[in-house]
């Protein structure tokens, strides 16, 4: 079982989550990934919906994590990479304001926003993400 774990989790999470560090994320969309996560891992395992096996304990089989979370450790990584970065394109894109009116309502959430409670989700700051090793073992840690 580990090792058709370890097949999904190169080849079809990889490709589903291709590029999702820059991604903006919305509830909608991670549950339509866990959705399709869920549907594969049962599919994997040769478990219908009417067994009542809970997707977690399949997932642990498996030995994969919840796709939630690899989407947070991933935004959170590449996040890690901006911030190493002396003087980079993203990261003056990451500051940029745009000027002009603001409109009514609650304004669209953004990238940085996302980060910034992904952050402090897990009690992570700017300044440890200036050490490479110790920035990747805190975004690893929490499962």
């Amino acid at each position: 079982m580990i090792m058709r774990g370890r097949l999904y989790s190169s080849y079809v999470r990889s490709s589903m989550l291709h590029g999702n560090e820059t991604w903006l994320v919305r509830k909608e969309n991670v549950v339509a990934l866990q959705r399709a996560e869920t549907r594969m891992v049962r599919w994997m395992c040769g478990i219908k919906l009417k067994d009542r096996f809970p997707s977690k304990e399949l997932r642990e089989k498996l030995g994969i994590d919840d796709i939630a979370l690899v989407l947070q450790q991933n935004r959170l990584r590449w996040y890690g990479h901006v911030l190493q970065k002396d003087d980079d394109w993203v990261m003056k894109c990451m500051e940029y304001k745009v000027e002009g009116p603001i409109h009514r309502g609650r304004q669209k959430r953004t990238w940085t926003e996302v980060v910034r409670k992904d952050c402090q989700a897990r009690k992570l700051n700017k300044e440890d993400a200036m050490d490479r090793t110790k920035w990747r073992k805190l975004i690893k840690d929490v499962r």
